[in-house]
């Protein structure tokens, strides 16, 4: 592993709290900036970004905070809606978190003086992760320990569930093929699931336990990557359900796995937080060693770019932003 592989954060922003999950929304915002939300204890801020990358006039990065929303109880998940929108009179933001007291809740917002909060109640367990379908944004679907993946409407009424045969890790709702939805179980096996027939239509198996984290590759949609043991691992889902990648990534097992949305090659990984401070890899298919390293205090939650190959992950009072240049 090249010594000139590991860097320090390209960029970094402030924060108040502890940083328990970051997400960059997916979606077009209708301006330049990027939306991002991150949430702590207690609240989840909402924000805009933008990037010298992207603006010459910008020094580093431009951080706006919009709003601050209490929850009162930990942020554990995040997901945005793709109605949210910075072009529109009024604005427009909807996201949804997952928390430590079980329930989903959808914020609506025009960033003034209308704010809406939904609590969802229904999952028994701790939820892993929430997803909006990201095309028309009218239905969340979610993963539990509790064995189940349901999928809800606006109002928190539960549409569909899928029973698990362990623990759902990851949820996935693809703009390409919205009528399917991929479920990674801890066990190992990743699912899709069609949801016209309500059927399991596809397997992977990862061979090896624990699965902590997997994603669908926004740039291509018959790749799948996740992080199980201390290993990632990577399918193309046309040719065999078992990986066709594999390599030891994180010493002490990999927490998080995310394809980058500006290349379909780039993903990251990040392995469970140390005493002093986390482990982010950045990793390319052509490349066998990580092609970047870098570290951040008790570092959690993370996320790519829409357009950019930047990811971000949150620690402590902070967020550390890293740029890839390939």
């Amino acid at each position: 592993m090249k010594k000139d592989s590991v860097r320090s954060a390209s960029y970094t922003v402030d924060c108040e709290d502890f940083v328990q999950v970051v997400e960059f929304s997916p979606f077009d915002s209708g301006t330049p900036a990027s939306l991002l939300a991150y949430g702590g204890n207690q609240y989840v801020a909402v924000g805009t970004c933008t990037f010298q990358e992207e603006d010459s006039d910008v020094d580093g990065v431009e951080f706006t905070t919009c709003r601050i929303f209490h929850q009162g109880v930990r942020v554990d998940c995040i997901a945005w809606s793709p109605e949210s929108r910075l072009d529109v009179i009024p604005r427009r933001i909807r996201f949804c978190t997952a928390a430590a007291d079980r329930n989903i809740r959808i914020f609506t917002s025009d960033l003034q003086d209308k704010h809406e909060i939904k609590v969802v109640e229904g999952h028994s367990d701790y939820i892993n992760q929430v997803v909006f379908e990201p095309r028309e944004g009218h239905q969340i679907a979610s993963v539990s320990d509790d064995l189940t993946c349901r999928i809800w409407d606006l109002d928190g009424k539960q549409e569909t569930s899928f029973l698990l045969r362990s623990p759902g890790m990851s949820v996935c709702w693809h703009p390409e093929d919205a009528f399917k939805l991929m479920v990674a179980e801890k066990n190992g096996l990743v699912r899709f699931y069609d949801l016209l027939t309500q059927q399991a239509i596809l397997s992977l198996d990862c061979g090896q336990t624990p699965l902590m984290s997997a994603d669908w590759c926004f740039g291509n949609t018959i790749k799948v990557g996740a992080v199980a043991g201390n290993d990632w691992v990577i399918w193309d889902i046309t040719r065999s359900s078992y990986p066709q990648e594999k390599r030891p990534a994180h010493v002490d097992c990999a927490r998080s796995f995310r394809w980058s949305k500006a290349n379909e090659n780039l993903f990251a990984t990040t392995g469970y937080p140390g005493k002093l401070k986390s482990q982010l890899l950045v990793h390319h298919l052509g490349h066998p060693q990580p092609v970047m390293i870098g570290y951040a205090s008790v570092g959690a939650g993370l996320s790519w770019h829409r357009t950019l190959p930047l990811c971000v992950i949150g620690g402590d009072r902070k967020l550390f932003f890293w740029i890839t240049e390939m």
